[in-house]
C-alpha cells in the first residue's frame, strides 16, 4: 500500500554577497584574449541581456578580491542539507537515503556519497543523477517514490550548481570562444538547496508531495546546450587545445520558435498539461507556479499560454532577479522560500515545471499544503 509523502524541512545556501549584474566580468574575470569580433559581441551585448534576463544580482562561490573558490558542490550542498535538517528538527544519521542532482559531475567518488560523508551517515541508499536542469526533479521524483513505496522512511534530496567553474576566464581556451559560449556567463550562478523528505506525518511540514513527474521528449530534437567532449575521457591538453569543454548553449529568441513547438503549444505548455492530468492537479488550486526559466521573454511567453488551462498570472514565482539563476538547485531554493516566507491555505498547491534544452528533458512536481 501507497503511503503519502511529506516534507519535513527545507534549506538554501547562496554563496557570498549578492553580484551586481553589471559586476558579473569583474568577478569571472574578463575575456580579453577572445578574438575581437567576440569582444565586441561581449561589449554590445551586455545592456541587451540585462533586459531580457531581468536578473539584478547572481551569487558566485568565488571571493571578490583574490577570485579563488570559496565552496564547491559538495560543500554547498552539505550547507543546504544542514539547514534543510535543522528545519525538520532531524539529526543527519535518521537519513536512510540520499538523492542528489546536478547539471553534470566528472568527480569520482560521486557528490553524493560525498555528502554522505560530510554528513556522518555511517550507512544509506543513495543515487547522483545528473540531468542538466531536470536533475533536481529527477532526484525528488526518485525519493517520492521510493517513500512512497515503503522502501525508505527519511530522505534527502539535495542539489547544487557550481557554474561559475565553468564560467571564470581561466577555464575558457579565449582564442575558441563564441557568442554560444559566452551566452550562459550573463545568467549562470551558484547555489544549492535541500528537502527532507518523511512518511512520518507527525515529524512533517503541512506540505504533501503529491506528484512528481518526468519526461524526456528530445528523441529527435538536436542539443541545444552541450559540450563536445565524447563519451570517454582525453587527454585534458588536447581537450583544452581544442575547447572541447566549452559549456555552449545555442540561443534561441523565444519559445515559440520551431523546435520549441510540439502540437498545438510548447513542449513546455504540453508538458505541463501532461503532468496536471497524469497528476489530477485541479488548475483552481494552484497558489504558486514556479518556472524555472532565465529568461524574462520566455516566463512572459509560458504566462500566456498557461492563461489558456485557467493559471493566473499572480500565481508565477520567480525570485531570478534577486538571486540569479542556479540551474537545478532552483526548484528547492524557491521552494524552501515558499514554505518559509508564504501564507497558504488548506488544499493550495505549490506546482513547478522545467523544460531544459540540452536534450529537451522535463520534469515537475506539485506540493499540496495539507494542514
Amino acid at each position: 500500500m501507497e503511503q503519502p509523502v511529506y516534507i519535513a524541512g527545507t534549506g538554501a545556501y547562496l554563496p557570498g554577497e549578492p553580484i551586481p549584474f553589471d559586476s558579473i566580468d569583474a568577478v569571472l574575470g574578463k575575456v580579453d584574449d577572445a578574438p575581437p569580433r567576440i569582444q565586441k559581441w561581449m561589449a554590445s551585448t551586455h545592456r541587451i541581456m540585462r533586459e531580457l534576463l531581468d536578473i539584478e544580482y547572481v551569487h558566485y562561490a568565488i571571493d571578490p578580491v583574490t577570485r579563488d573558490f570559496t565552496d564547491d558542490n559538495v560543500t554547498m550542498a552539505v550547507k543546504a542539507s544542514r539547514r534543510a535538517l535543522d528545519a525538520a528538527g532531524m539529526q543527519a544519521d535518521e537519513v536512510d537515503l540520499i538523492c542528489y542532482g546536478s547539471a553534470h559531475q566528472d568527480q569520482m567518488p560521486t557528490a553524493s556519497v560525498m555528502i554522505q560523508a560530510e554528513l556522518g551517515i555511517e550507512v544509506c541508499d543513495e543515487f547522483a543523477i545528473h540531468a542538466n536542469c531536470t536533475s533536481a526533479y529527477k532526484a525528488l521524483y526518485l525519493a517520492h517514490h521510493l517513500i512512497r513505496s515503503g522502501q525508505n522512511r527519511t530522505a534527502l534530496v539535495v542539489s547544487s550548481s557550481i557554474s561559475s567553474s565553468e564560467l571564470r576566464a581561466e577555464y575558457y581556451n579565449q582564442a575558441l570562444l563564441d557568442k554560444d559560449s559566452l551566452f550562459l556567463r550573463w545568467f549562470l550562478c551558484d547555489g544549492a538547496g535541500a528537502i527532507v523528505l518523511t512518511a512520518d506525518r507527525a515529524r512533517a511540514k503541512p506540505f504533501e508531495i503529491e506528484t512528481t513527474f518526468i519526461e524526456s521528449i528530445g528523441g529527435k530534437r538536436d542539443p541545444l546546450m552541450y559540450n563536445k567532449r565524447p563519451a570517454l575521457w582525453l587527454n585534458p591538453r588536447d581537450e583544452f587545445d581544442a575547447g572541447l569543454h566549452h559549456l555552449r548553449q545555442t540561443f534561441k529568441n523565444a519559445l515559440a520558435t520551431e523546435v520549441f513547438q510540439e502540437g498545438g503549444g510548447s513542449v513546455f505548455f504540453n508538458g505541463l498539461k501532461r503532468m496536471l492530468t497524469r497528476g489530477s492537479i485541479p488548475v483552481d488550486t494552484i497558489r504558486f507556479f514556479q518556472v524555472n526559466m532565465p529568461a524574462r521573454h520566455i516566463v512572459e511567453s509560458i504566462m500566456e499560454e498557461c492563461a489558456a488551462l485557467g493559471i493566473a498570472e499572480t500565481a508565477f514565482y520567480s525570485k531570478l532577479d534577486q538571486l540569479g539563476y542556479c540551474g537545478p538547485p532552483m526548484l528547492m531554493i524557491c521552494l524552501d522560500k515558499i514554505v518559509r516566507e508564504e501564507t497558504l491555505a488548506p488544499g493550495d498547491r505549490i506546482v513547478s515545471f522545467v523544460t531544459e534544452v540540452s536534450k529537451f528533458m522535463q520534469a515537475g512536481y506539485a506540493v499540496r499544503y495539507a494542514e
